[in-house]
């Protein structure tokens, strides 16, 4: 049994009370890892976004940035970028940009706290 951090569930992707599951993978030792080819991870190299232009989402933003804008983070720890909201505000957001390793979106709603 794993317990979920409870701002995983104010995120919405997951419900309280809810059955799921859940893979656990092993990872290589040091020593497993020195026996293997030489060849490209291929995990590591196709890691692609995990968030699509046009899609929409209703999260929390974490964090402003350097320049006031809020911040998100989704599946990965993957950044995404809030203009015009403030720290602890949860939105409805559409991405207008998807990059590399950062997106950006635009509030399409604000939502009540426990909507």
């Amino acid at each position: 049994m794993i317990e979920i951090p409870e701002q995983e569930l104010r995120l919405g992707d997951l419900e309280a009370d809810e059955t799921y599951r859940v893979a656990v993978l092993p990872s290589p030792t040091t020593s497993e890892s020195t026996t293997t080819d030489a060849g490209p991870q291929p995990e590591q190299a196709s890691q692609t976004p995990p968030i699509e232009k046009g899609e929409q989402r209703t999260v929390e933003i974490e964090d402003i940035g350097d320049q006031g804008d809020g911040i998100t983070r989704v599946e990965r720890g993957f950044v995404v970028i809030v203009p015009d909201t403030k720290q602890s505000e949860r939105v409805t957001i559409e991405i207008t940009d998807v990059r590399e390793n950062v997106a950006f979106a635009e509030v399409v709603d604000r939502v009540r706290y426990y909507e």
